[in-house]
């Protein structure tokens, strides 16, 4: 009996990560996404890395992570002089969860040039 189902391969867009099948955040959406890494007591974190290097290279840490940060406007305020330092670079924000010593987020906030 021939296998009625045939299994291609399914290519789809390049993507940096989940959420970016998604159209991008704005900044309000990204403004709350700082909101809840903080709300779960999630350390957030900022990498960047030049898109021709991003999926074989480890990104790059902006800083040291924020521990105990409490206030959002300050890591937006870093998420944008990381984007205004590397414009061409990839921009990610990620979330620490201590208790699982993990990523409990992640997404890319800017997308750099090639």
């Amino acid at each position: 009996m021939p296998n009625m189902y045939q299994q291609g391969d399914y290519q789809t867009a390049r993507t940096l990560e989940t959420f970016g099948f998604l159209p991008k955040f704005s900044q309000e959406e990204v403004l709350e996404q700082v909101a809840y890494i903080i709300a779960q007591g999630w350390t957030p974190a900022i990498e960047h890395e030049h898109p021709s290097q991003a999926f074989n290279h480890y990104w790059t840490m902006w800083k040291l992570p924020f521990f105990g940060e409490q206030d959002i406007h300050r890591v937006m305020e870093e998420l944008e002089a990381c984007h205004r330092a590397y414009p061409d670079h990839h921009v990610r924000l990620i979330g620490y969860d201590n208790y699982t010593q993990s990523q409990g987020l992640s997404f890319v906030v800017y997308e750099g040039r090639q």
